[in-house]
């Protein structure tokens, strides 16, 4: 079984202000949280899709063996980088099975947690696992081979939830209260240093 990760980390960051990617929690910064999580869970290959001061964020990441890459297109939107990451990560591991969609503001993410959704596509075989959280389902979320198309021809602006939201019906949830916690202003930031404070 032949699972591939695609962690989307090219935002700008616009309703935080500043970069996302570098904010600091435990004394390191969140694409580094989220791309050791990447590594340590049991995938075959990991594509790390920058965008917005790429240089900056590739520094943070070149000493790990991740595929990082640059999408020059990615202001158009996650969807756009999406789309950019599943091509790269089936042009070097075109024999993937599944692959599994993360992002980097989402600090609850860990190695754990990216297994129980390998583990249950494992299982069972569901075409699509998501994450369960806050009354919603999104991401972290895994995609059997058989929706890569859907993937990699979604509007620019839309997300994987797209299609999730078309497949409810064939779609497996785990439950993952901690992803309601993801950090997109200030005060989410504020709110989770002062929690891990304390």
């Amino acid at each position: 079984m032949n699972i591939g990760i695609v962690l989307l980390a090219a935002g700008a960051s616009v309703r935080m202000g500043t970069a996302k990617q570098q904010l600091l929690l435990d004394g390191e910064p969140l694409l580094w949280h989220a791309a050791q999580a990447a590594l340590h869970a049991a995938a075959t290959h990991t594509v790390v899709v920058l965008g917005a001061q790429e240089a900056t964020h590739r520094a943070m990441l070149e000493s790990l063996p991740l595929d990082i890459m640059y999408n020059p297109d990615w202001e158009k939107g996650m969807g756009n980088s999406l789309k950019t990451g599943m091509h790269r990560l089936l042009r070097i591991a075109p024999e993937t099975d599944a692959a599994l969609i993360m992002v980097c503001d989402q600090p609850g993410v860990t190695a754990h947690y990216l297994n129980s959704i390998i583990l249950k596509y494992g299982k069972t075989e569901a075409p699509v696992i998501a994450s369960h959280y806050a009354g919603t389902i999104g991401v972290p979320a895994l995609f059997a081979k058989k929706l890569f198309p859907e993937l990699m021809s979604l509007d620019d602006k839309q997300g994987a939830k797209k299609v999730i939201q078309q497949h409810q019906s064939i779609t497996t949830t785990l439950d993952f209260p901690e992803g309601a916690v993801d950090i997109d202003t200030p005060e989410d930031y504020r709110r989770l240093a002062g929690a891990t404070l304390q």
